[in-house]
């Protein structure tokens, strides 16, 4: 099956939305951000322990795929989940990394010893 004209830019930003999560760092920032209403960049670089640099770098990639946004007060920037779905897309896939571990009790062990997520806000209703 190809893809039409009108598919092809569809694909296109479902395809950034995965490359926006395509690093471990990302997704560990993605996850502090689901713990909490926002997080200045100075919690998010202390958490991760990249240079401020390298967190910038990232979170523009999360910025430019929509995944996060920020909002500049004074000094600060704080930086906040774009949806609440990104929160439900971590549950899910922490749940599929679990399915795929499963058979490694070695591996499925450090599954268990990541930092706990917060439960979307579906999930509590």
């Amino acid at each position: 099956m190809s893809l039409s004209r009108q598919q092809r830019p569809l694909y296109e930003v479902k395809a950034g939305l995965f490359k926006g999560l395509a690093h471990p760092f990302r997704i560990r920032i993605l996850e502090l951000l689901a713990a909490a209403p926002e997080v200045s960049v100075a919690v998010l670089q202390q958490e991760t322990g990249l240079e401020a640099s390298h967190l910038s770098q990232h979170l523009a990639v999360l910025r430019r795929h929509r995944l996060v946004e920020s909002e500049r007060r004074a000094s600060h920037v704080y930086y906040r989940l774009a949806d609440e779905k990104v929160a439900e897309l971590l549950a899910v896939a922490r749940a599929l990394l679990r399915d795929i571990v499963r058979s490694d009790g070695a591996r499925l062990a450090d599954v268990d010893g990541l930092p706990e997520l917060a439960s979307p806000p579906s999930a509590a209703k």
